[in-house]
């Protein structure tokens, strides 16, 4: 019997990054040690006690081991009767929550144009059970007073209001009227509907449209940080406290398949928010909700996105985020079927009860490498956050065009990397799949709707659109 931990290094001498150095330089053959730029930070070779400092994330709140995230999944089918029995699949098949993308026009969501449309989609769903969250760009406060009346004045309802103009002004790069109508506009809906939803979340403070259009990891922080202050600013002045108002803001983020970095940038997010409420005088946790990059998935070799799509949901969770939205690997392609639907949830699923990430509640706390970069991120999204705030908050900073530059720099530098090779896409630059057999997706048609307009009086705010790309698109001429 042991009276000790046994050292597995005995007999051996110390290991030390000096000794460490002489090896590499030798296998180098004198040249210098690489480091690389990922997220708009430096990555080094080695890390010690001594590069990770003090961390810069608070202890997080232990997680439910049995559900430690919320596995969420996208609902997009433009008929409401075939969305409504894609909600209940996937809600059966383990999923705990839905996320419904509303378009009336049929052609990028759920064809949804009144409370009746909205209630068709929610048949059967229980919002006391499953959470219910929206993503319906301009027309957002009418979706969220759809959402409402579905909701029946249930105070128990667990909602999503998920409003989020910036986003869809830096998107589109045009808002049907002033940004600040739509934003006063929002705020006033969120206002009056949290005295009936006390558990609901109104605004989503999101940087992803900065990753889908390219650009790096502290830019997206930095968008994530400038729409949370705003839309905090717009619920105080429709009447909610700070201390409410904060609490009602969740974050958005993207998750891709490096998932070191996605694990710091979740990490740094929280770092943020809490150095921002703590400013504010107020104590509000932060909510992230990780949505799977679209810029990351390939029409070439589809079936490797599952392997890109497992990744970033591991990245997402390690990182811990509270709710999780994995897209399916047939996406870049159309519109997914029974298989890839499954997948997507199966993928979460697994990482949860087989992988057991929910058992520990900051898997990558203490390591040297993580949390360096976590606070190499926290730093850059600050300083990325004070830039958009000098130049007179986030629609002064969209509106002169340097975060679109921005973005569309890291972008011509991510797609140089992937055509010289220095970055390598499976089944895409290197490795592509020689089977010609299509990878299955469903074929439907666009199904418009009558809706309200939301067009608001006065002129339309106008910047330089952050469009959605796929890395892999230049590489998938004829495929």
């Amino acid at each position: 019997m042991t009276t000790g931990a046994a050292t597995l290094a005995e007999g051996f001498p110390p290991a030390t990054r000096e000794a460490w150095s002489t090896l590499v330089e030798k296998t180098l053959k004198g040249q210098p040690l690489p480091e690389a730029q990922v997220g708009g930070v430096s990555i080094k070779a080695l890390y010690t006690a001594s590069d990770s400092g003090a961390s810069v994330v608070p202890i997080l709140q232990a997680r439910d081991a049995e559900r430690p995230w919320d596995v969420r999944t996208s609902i997009t089918h433009p008929a409401p009767a075939q969305a409504n029995a894609e909600a209940l699949a996937d809600l059966e098949g383990g999923a705990a929550s839905i996320l419904l993308r509303v378009d009336p026009t049929g052609e990028a969501g759920i064809a949804i144009g009144s409370a009746e449309a909205m209630a068709r989609v929610l048949e059967q769903v229980e919002p006391e059970l499953a959470t219910i969250a929206l993503d319906a760009g301009f027309l957002g406060p009418r979706a969220a007073d759809w959402l409402g009346a579905a909701a029946k004045a249930s105070p128990a309802a667990k909602l999503a209001f998920h409003l989020d103009p910036f986003s869809a002004l830096a998107e589109a790069g045009a808002s049907p009227g002033p940004l600040e109508a739509h934003l006063i506009s929002a705020a006033t809906v969120a206002a009056r509907l949290t005295e009936t939803y006390p558990n609901a979340s109104l605004f989503l403070a999101s940087g992803r449209v900065v990753h889908e259009a390219g650009g790096e990891a502290a830019l997206e922080l930095g968008f994530m940080a400038a729409a949370s202050v705003a839309y905090a600013k717009a619920l105080v002045r429709a009447g909610l406290s700070m201390d409410v108002a904060f609490k009602r803001i969740a974050l958005g983020l993207a998750a891709d398949q490096d998932y070191f970095l996605t694990i710091a940038k979740v990490r740094a997010a929280r770092a943020i928010w809490d150095r921002i409420v703590e400013a504010c005088g107020v104590s509000a946790p932060a909510g992230v909700e990780a949505r799977s990059s679209a810029r990351m998935l390939s029409r070439m070799d589809a079936w490797t996105n599952m392997l890109r799509l497992t990744v970033a949901g591991f990245g997402a969770a390690a990182g811990g985020a509270d709710a999780i939205v994995l897209g399916t690997f047939t996406d870049a392609l159309g519109h997914p079927g029974e298989l890839a639907r499954r997948q997507s949830r199966n993928a979460q699923l697994v990482l949860m009860d087989e992988a057991g990430l929910g058992r520990v509640t900051d898997p990558a706390g203490g390591a040297w490498a993580i949390e360096a970069l976590t606070d190499q991120l926290a730093r850059a999204g600050w300083a990325a956050f004070q830039a958009i705030e000098a130049e007179g908050g986030l629609l002064a900073s969209l509106s002169s065009g340097r975060i679109a530059a921005e973005a569309a720099a890291s972008l011509e530098a991510r797609r140089a990397a992937l055509a010289d090779k220095t970055n390598k896409m499976i089944g895409v630059t290197v490795f592509p799949s020689t089977d010609p057999t299509p990878t299955p997706v469903e074929t439907i048609a666009a199904i418009g709707v009558d809706a309200p307009s939301p067009r608001l009086p006065g002129p339309d705010s106008r910047c330089a659109p952050l469009k959605p790309v796929r890395l892999a698109e230049p590489f998938e001429v004829g495929a």
